[in-house]
């Protein structure tokens, strides 16, 4: 009996830390939204964009926003706004961008 409560207790230990560290990622993302500049162009949360041409982020696919932003850094997308956003991401980190993308992703 002993080990089948160890195992009960070890296994919500483990659901509680992901659900924390999922939030924690979160606030990071938004931390990081606001401190790389985001807002300044696509507006609070990405919802908001200041120009009918930029893109709503708020709810994109994480891994479509990473992605675009990975391409945007790299080069591979050059087209339309990515000129401006090329000098954006160039400090930004694979990490970083993932934080962000996922953030955005739940707004």
């Amino acid at each position: 009996m002993k080990d089948s409560k160890r195992w009960i207790m070890l296994f919500f230990t483990l659901i509680f830390s992901i659900t924390l560290s999922g939030i924690a990622a979160a606030q990071d993302g938004q931390a990081l939204y606001t401190s790389k500049g985001c807002s300044a162009c696509h507006g609070t949360a990405g919802k908001e964009p200041i120009m009918p041409n930029y893109p709503r982020l708020a709810g994109q696919n994480s891994a479509y926003l990473l992605e675009q932003m990975k391409d945007i850094k790299s080069g591979a997308r050059s087209s339309g706004q990515s000129a401006v956003m090329k000098p954006m991401v160039a400090t930004v980190t694979d990490d970083e961008m993932k934080a962000i993308a996922d953030y955005l992703s739940t707004q």
